[in-house]
Formats: structure tokens, sequence, C-alpha cells
């Protein structure tokens, strides 16, 4: 048996990192008030006094889940490019704003929401959040910024094709998800951003950048009124929105299979999943400890026996995002070609383990401090404070679901992770990624 390194490997802390977690752990936050105004925008703001700065998150309801086949990777592309260039700014004046108010400006797009944040000196948050309003606002999206950032998630498109966690976590998701958009690549297809003009990214903004679909939340030391009369003045044009409740995505379609796929490669990547419950679920907190338990850290069980004990793994790890839809657990684990069948078969025996046996209150509680303590390292900062209070309030828990999340968590019992290790683990579906035989 080729056994292998024990140096703490870089995947595995990409893995620690990607382990959706959260936590009321640490001194009670400031208060936050929230605000909605006619056109139905909400507004979150918590004044802390602690830095002279201030961060910025305005969140949209819109994502890949929201897109087909056909239009895959278009909310991705309209955030990169909505920063690019305003019917007042170009990107270079856009970035420059930026600078000169001692902060950043940039946008992203994510399965469930996307987002516009910025950061500030405190005493610059009016012009910050003037900044935000004009990108949200009045982005002129100019067709040469389209091509330039069109290329570049090509580029990564290809690239990510070519590496073999990302080819394996990719076909598992399409797997797990079948139609649901969930299932669909994290960039987008090819085929649909090549074909994407500046009209279709116009008419999809005009169709999801509508106040009743955003979120704007602004963290750090800032006068509150003020800040809600400013927000009122600068946001006062944005569309109200239908408020008719969004199509329901299709459902899920699991394969519960195991495919193979074979590539130039050093190792074999070995990707097992299951679908478990949304964010609002009240299942939730217990399958979070239940992916802690199982591939949170160093402690945990795939670990310490697979990789310490039995030498099996290069990475390894548990991922369950916060999704507003049916959700994923997934445990993934990097290995020696010659080791594949034995890694696959000890990922088999582990999860079988922990839906036959109770496990222990240490190696539970070990869990729960790993999922309270990496939320409180992770809400340091206004940015990622700003961040939690939109996300939590567009996806329809409410921004205090920090707390009450916390509070569930330690709650959960020995009973409660068999419990749903029976109920969510019992059907896997399975991605292998192997090298292509010499």
């Amino acid at each position: 048996m080729k056994r292998m390194p024990r140096a703490f490997p870089p995947i595995v802390l990409l893995g620690l990192l990607l382990v959706p977690v959260v936590s009321g752990a640490g001194p009670a936050p400031p208060p936050v008030l929230r605000h909605r105004y006619a056109n139905g925008l909400t507004l979150l703001v918590r004044e802390s006094p602690a830095a002279p700065v201030v961060a910025v998150s305005l969140q949209v309801r819109m994502g890949a889940r929201w897109e087909r086949a056909e239009t895959a990777g278009i909310s991705n592309l309209l955030q990169q490019t909505i920063v690019k260039g305003t019917a007042r700014r170009t990107a270079a004046e856009i970035a420059e704003t930026a600078e000169e108010i001692g902060g950043a400006l940039s946008a992203a797009s994510d399965t469930d929401s996307s987002e516009i944040r910025g950061t500030a000196l405190a005493r610059h948050w009016k012009a910050l959040l003037n900044l935000v309003a004009d990108v949200a606002l009045r982005p002129s999206l100019p067709s040469e910024e389209i091509e330039k950032e069109r290329g570049a998630i090509l580029s990564r498109i290809r690239s990510r094709g070519d590496l073999p966690f990302s080819l394996a976590f990719d076909g598992l998701l399409a797997s797990l998800y079948g139609p649901h958009p969930y299932g669909l690549p994290a960039l987008g297809r090819q085929e649909a951003l090549e074909r994407l003009d500046r009209a279709s990214l116009l008419e999809h903004y005009r169709r999801f950048y509508l106040a009743d679909r955003m979120v704007l939340a602004v963290s750090g030391q800032i006068p509150t009124a003020a800040v809600v009369d400013e927000v009122a003045r600068l946001f006062t044009g944005l569309p109200a929105g239908s408020g008719a409740a969004p199509d329901a995505p299709p459902a899920p379609a699991p394969t519960y299979g195991r495919g193979v796929l074979e590539r130039p490669a050093a190792q074999a990547q070995i990707l097992v999943g299951y679908l478990t419950p949304p964010l609002s679920h009240p299942d939730y907190p217990a399958v979070k400890v239940l992916s802690a338990l199982l591939g949170g850290g160093m402690s945990s069980r795939l670990f310490a026996e697979l990789r310490n004990r039995q030498g099996l793994a290069y990475s390894l790890g548990s991922l369950y995002p916060s999704r507003v839809d049916t959700s994923s657990l997934v445990i993934h684990m990097g290995t020696a070609p010659d080791n594949l069948d034995r890694a696959e078969a000890g990922i088999g025996h582990e999860t079988a383990r922990v839906r036959q046996e109770r496990v222990s209150e240490a190696e539970l509680e070990r869990a729960k401090a790993y999922l309270l303590g990496s939320l409180s390292m992770d809400r340091r900062t206004n940015t990622r404070q700003a961040w939690y209070l939109a996300f939590f309030e567009l996806a329809g828990v409410g921004y205090e679901f920090v707390e009450r999340y916390a509070a569930a968590v330690e709650a959960v019992g020995v009973d409660d992770v068999q419990r749903v290790a029976r109920k969510y683990l019992a059907r896997p579906t399975i991605v292998i990624v192997r090298p292509v035989p010499k």
C-alpha cells in the first residue's frame, strides 16, 4: 500500500474554508436597524464603533438558481461587467473613486444571490453609498468590457475542465441535481456565454435589479439615522418590482449511481454526494454538525481515520453549502491511484458507521466547536458582517439567523446526528476521476 505524506495539504485548508459555518460565539454584536422603503428595498444598518471603517453589501436575488442551460453564466458575466462603467463614470473612474475614499469596490455572483460590495474609511460613508448606487442603478455595460470579461470567464472554464477536482465536482453536481439549476457548472456553460450579448445582459439586469429583490446592508462606524435618509435619497429611482413569487425551479433528480472519468492526472479524485436540506429546514443545524464531524478539520472522522491512521488521502473534507433550495453534502478525497478502491471503501465504511452507531459526546462537542469557532473568525470584519446580514435576509430566514443558528447548533445532540445521518446519507451519488491507465 502506498502511504500518503502527513503534511497538512493546501486542499484540506481549502476544504476547511469552503465549509459554510455559522456561529454566534463571542460577544453579542451591535444591534441592527431594519428599514423597508416604499419601493420594497430593505436596508440593514449595524453601527459598530470598533474601527473607523465602513462596509456595504448590496445583494440581489439573482444567480445560478434562476438560470437555465441556455443562459448559464449570465449572472456572473453581468456582475463582472457591472462595475466597469456607469452613465457617470468609466471603469477607471470607479476604481479611482473607491481608492480616493480609502477602499475598494467589486461585484460577484453566486448560486442564490449576487453582490456589489464596497469598503471605505468611515468618514467617506456617503461617498461609498453614492458609488454603490451609481453602479447598481446606472450601469453602462460597455461592449468592450463585456468582451474582456467574457474572454476571462471562458478561459477559466477551459482551465477548470483540466483540473481533476473541479471536473469531478461539476460532474457530481450535474448528477445530483439533474434539471435543477444547482447542477449547472459554477462559471456557466461555454455555449451559453458565447451567445450572450449586451442586449441579453441589459434584459437580465432589468429583470432582476428591482427593489423588492434587493437588500442593502451597511456595517461600520456610521450614523444610523443619517444612513437611512441617504439611502432613501440615492435609491429613490429604483424600480419597485412586481412582488410576485418567482417560478420554482425543477426538482432535483439524483442518479444515485457511480460514474468514472479518466483524465491525465497524478491523483485520483473521489466525490460522494447526498441531497440535504436547505437553509430554512429544521434539520439544517444537525446536518451542519454531521458534516463537520465527518470532514471538518483535522480532528474529523475522515481525516483521523483515512488520512492519519490508514494513510489513504492526500486531501479530504466535506462541504455543505447554505442553499435556499435543496442543498448537498459532498465528501471529497484525493488519493493515489493504487489506493483508489480502498479509499472509496473507507468513505463508505465511515458514512455507514455514522448511520449505525451513536457518536460520542466528546466527538460531538469537537464538531460543534469547529462550527462555532470558524464563523466567529469569519465574522470579524465589517465586510463579512455586512455580507451575513444581507445574505440571510435575502434568503428569507432573516438577518438575525446567525444568532438563532448558533443556539440551534448548541442544542444538537447525539441522537440528532444519527437521525439525520440515517435520513440523508442513505443513497450516495459518486463521481470518480482517475488517471488514464498507462
